[in-house]
């Protein structure tokens, strides 16, 4: 049997809301846009988790390495078939009602979670659709649970702890309505949730009770004090706006500098900036199920249309580098053979053309100006293919308009990113699946399919380096998307602001940073 514990590995790292009152400690976030729900891994993007994080948390989380930790356990026994988790809950963790964290909450939180009714994001990820399937998840006495896998999974752990599916949060019961709707996340996070003001600002104050771990930062398993009062997101679409508040004072952070202002702003001796590599790619989705674009011979004709040493120096103004891989530069599994992906040319792009029939016909790009390197990657895209004589528009809709059209596969090609993950694994699970089960899914090839099976089976790191390689391999062939750069964290932050950092999780995290006076 094997037993892991948690283990620290080194130190860390104009709205109303501008104009309101301030609690005595309050540090003010800059938000792109508004959440789309409180409810962890339902209904959600990147924004969302990056508040409802630090309001909620789960059995195991992500350290700074991308490992899974225990958090709300205390420990985590595996059986030597690999086939049950036991988890043993620590016993000083109380939900911001006050109630101590038994593992009768641990069960209602999965079963929610497991209804389909629930809407969580990751329900294919434990259902058995993809690849793993949770049998079986039961109390064993008040402080002890127990799950069941139908075959062993080396990536279990792993899957409980991503962003995307809210941490699989423990939430008590009380944040349910009478009649079993949501009503309010009460989690047991380092922060509570106070005012959620549609488009203005999200509140969340300090969880005083807080059952700190006491070790030192380490992402999301480490120390996690609350050290203001209260965390205001602050929710300003217009970057000069947010830029402009920053250097009045009226907010104190940006966890996404437009890259285009990081000197600008740099140049404030009162303004901090923070840097750091994302796990998340910048990508071009096509739809192949659209009538053009069913034709493999058209897609990689925009694949090689594309002069990505250029595309990605515009868009970054030479912060970031090229990766037409869906395995992250920082990744361990990224190797010689994912460097090797799409490349720029031109003369392939015409004879590929030729060959696909193309007649001028009109390919729709849709993007968005809340993520300012998707609006800037299309249009520099859509010159590129133009020259290339592919006939694009760039369509520029709403973040939640594009999110929808993504999450119903209703469009043609699109700039768009997706959250970190922090196994290449899981980022070709974002992208890999049936599109009549998940339309939101971009590449639904079975032979492909299986390959990403037996890759997330594999507990061998360079078996599954293989593998990962012969996925690259197919998907520079079969274009189902083209990555084309890892998105960085671009923070500022002002002077009176201690202990911010950007994190290659994308999102900020707030716990163990202060304001002075």
């Amino acid at each position: 049997m094997k037993t892991f514990v948690a283990t620290a590995l080194g130190a860390a790292m104009v709205t109303t809301a501008l104009a309101g009152p301030a609690m005595a400690q309050t540090i003010r976030v800059h938000q792109d846009a508004d959440i789309r729900s409180t409810d962890p891994g339902v209904n959600r993007d990147g924004n969302t988790d990056d508040v409802i994080l630090h309001v909620v948390e789960g059995l195991v989380g992500y350290d700074k390495e991308g490992r899974p930790q225990p958090l709300l356990a205390e420990s985590i026994d595996v059986s030597d078939d690999g086939l049950e988790y036991t988890f043993h809950l620590r016993d000083d963790v109380r939900f911001h009602n006050g109630e101590p964290l038994t593992a009768e909450d641990v069960i209602f939180s999965w079963d929610r979670f497991m209804d389909p009714e629930t809407g969580w994001r990751c329900l294919s990820s434990f259902d058995g659709r993809i690849n793993l399937k949770v049998e079986d998840a039961s109390a064993i006495d008040d402080m002890t649970v127990r799950f069941r896998l139908a075959a062993p999974n080396p990536l279990f752990l792993s899957s409980l702890a991503r962003k995307d599916c809210g941490m699989t949060a423990i939430t008590h019961r009380d944040s349910l309505n009478e009649d079993g709707t949501w009503n309010k996340p009460i989690g047991t996070g380092p922060f509570k949730l106070n005012e959620w003001r549609h488009r203005e600002y999200i509140s969340l104050v300090k969880n005083e009770d807080y059952a700190n771990r006491g070790e030192e930062p380490n992402a999301y398993v480490g120390s996690k004090r609350p050290l203001v009062d209260e965390l205001r997101f602050v929710v300003i679409s217009d970057p000069a706006t947010a830029n402009a508040a920053l250097v009045s004072g009226s907010i104190d952070i940006i966890t996404r500098v437009p890259y285009a202002e990081v000197e600008t702003l740099e140049a404030h001796d009162n303004i901090g900036i923070t840097i750091s590599p994302q796990l998340s790619p910048a990508t071009l989705p096509l739809q192949t199920t659209d009538p053009l674009l069913s034709n493999v011979k058209m897609r990689q004709a925009i694949a090689s249309a594309i002069d990505y040493d250029q595309l990605v120096a515009g868009v970054t103004y030479g912060l970031a580098e090229p990766n037409t891989s869906l395995v992250p530069i920082s990744s361990p599994f990224y190797s010689d053979v994912t460097r090797q992906g799409f490349t720029y040319d031109p003369a392939r792009t015409a004879t590929l053309l030729e060959e696909a029939g193309y007649n001028g016909e009109t390919l729709v790009l849709t993007t968005n100006k809340r993520n300012m390197p998707n609006f800037d990657a299309a249009v520099i895209a859509q010159a590129m293919l133009q020259a290339a004589g592919i006939n694009v528009e760039v369509e520029v809709v709403e973040w939640g308009v594009q999110s929808s059209q993504w999450q119903a596969g209703n469009y043609q090609l699109m700039s768009f990113s997706y959250s970190a993950r922090m196994d290449p694994v899981f980022s070709y699970e974002a992208v890999m699946g049936p599109k009549d089960e998940q339309p939101r899914k971009v590449w639904d090839d079975p032979e492909s399919q299986e390959i990403l099976i037996q890759a997330m089976n594999e507990p061998d790191e360079e078996k599954r380096q293989a593998l990962i390689e012969d996925l690259h391999r197919r998907m520079v062939e079969f274009v189902p998307i083209i990555p084309l750069f890892n998105i960085l964290s671009t923070g500022a932050y002002r002077d009176t602001i201690t202990g911010y950092e950007s994190s290659s999780f994308g999102g900020p995290q707030l716990w163990e940073v202060s304001k002075a006076e």
